[in-house]
């Protein structure tokens, strides 16, 4: 099942995703027998409000190579805002502030409920399902949280795919009509469960929040006026485009 997050002239609602478009850009999501046509009564928002997306980086090995950076003997990660989030579709200022920002295809977990401590063998029930997030970096900023922590800096959508094993997913990213990543989940040097379950030790979830798992290899630049297309196997394509900030 596909739970899409949505729009509507009552306020947000939550229901099932139905149609054909993998990035949400037509179709019809049904609550509770309602149903709203995206375009004309919904408009797509994130899937999901969280209170932090916790992303886990340098979790491909070509892309520790890439970088040139040390294999880390345990989930390397940082934390983004929730007013990093972004929906499907927006357009994304450019930060005035940097002239590197750079996208990242990464999959992401959904958090079901509050929880801590949670076992690798029990990850599955504490997980909602799973989505895309695009974390956007200013490369030249010093640190991690310059670097990533700001507005707009995590695109996340279309929706939650409920039904998904993530443990062997292939994935593209899009800039305009040029390939940039291409790879398969099964390359992550620690699983979604490890994960979950490492940074629960130090977290309690909060039910939206977010998890993802780092970007394969070739992350690059991305300019105002490019289009970003992600796409992962049985989740979706996150779209959205990055403009001037004056836009």
């Amino acid at each position: 099942m596909r739970l899409a997050r949505i729009q509507t002239d009552e306020g947000v609602e939550t229901g099932e995703y139905v149609g054909e478009d993998n990035a949400g850009e037509t179709g019809v999501v049904r609550v509770d027998g309602a149903e709203y046509t995206l375009g004309e009564d919904a408009e797509l928002l994130a899937p999901c409000d969280p209170s932090a997306l916790y992303c886990v980086g340098r979790n491909f090995a070509a892309t520790l190579d890439q970088m040139d950076y040390d294999v880390p003997d345990e989930p390397d990660w940082f934390i983004k805002p929730p007013v990093s989030v972004r929906g499907p579709g927006a357009k994304v200022p450019y930060p005035s502030w940097t002239d590197e920002l750079t996208y990242a295809g990464e999959l992401a977990a959904v958090i079901d409920r509050e929880c801590s401590n949670v076992s690798e063998q029990d990850v599955a029930d504490v997980v909602r399902g799973y989505t895309i997030l695009d974390d956007l970096d200013a490369l030249d900023q010093p640190g991690r949280t310059a670097r990533k922590a700001f507005d707009g800096s995590g695109p996340l959508g279309p929706w939650i795919e409920t039904d998904v094993d993530p443990a062997n997913l292939d994935m593209t990213t899009h800039v305009g009509s040029e390939l940039r990543q291409e790879s398969n989940t099964e390359l992550m040097l620690f699983p979604p469960a490890k994960i979950i379950s490492h940074l629960s030790e130090h977290y309690t979830f909060q039910p939206g929040d977010v998890v993802s798992f780092g970007s394969p290899a070739n992350p690059g630049l991305v300019e105002p006026g490019e289009t970003v297309e992600i796409w992962y196997e049985g989740v979706g394509i996150l779209k959205h485009e990055i403009v001037e900030a004056s836009d």
